[in-house]
């Protein structure tokens, strides 16, 4: 018999949540290629520094980002996923990235903000 008890959600709608938003997923989409200061996030997606902290601050509430800081700077980057539910979805979703217009014209403005002296 099965119980209902036994079917846990909380991870999977923790992630549909965390994704139901363009800007989260923006972000996401970005991260997915490594780890990055959020200025070079603010830059790319054209956004303030507030606005990215919080939707930052969304993602790690779910579970998908962590952060460190190295001086002033805060630098996050994806956690990988346990719950097996969560995985496949997870990367599905990451693999269609490439193919949005918008994504890509993110991840351009990410390469041309990004440079040695980018967060000084």
């Amino acid at each position: 018999m099965f119980s209902v008890a036994a079917l846990d959600v909380a991870p999977l709608s923790r992630l549909f949540r965390a994704l139901g938003d363009e800007t989260r997923l923006r972000i996401v989409a970005l991260l997915a290629h490594g780890e990055l200061c959020v200025c070079h996030l603010e830059r790319a997606l054209e956004l303030s520094q507030p606005t990215v902290s919080r939707q930052l601050g969304v993602l790690r509430a779910a579970g998908l980002v962590t952060s460190r800081r190295e001086g002033t700077w805060v630098y996050y980057k994806l956690v990988p996923q346990r719950d097996a539910q969560v995985v496949p979805i997870f990367e599905t979703v990451s693999r269609s990235f490439g193919a949005r217009p918008k994504l890509r014209a993110d991840h351009a403005r990410l390469l041309r903000s990004c440079g040695p002296t980018s967060c000084a």
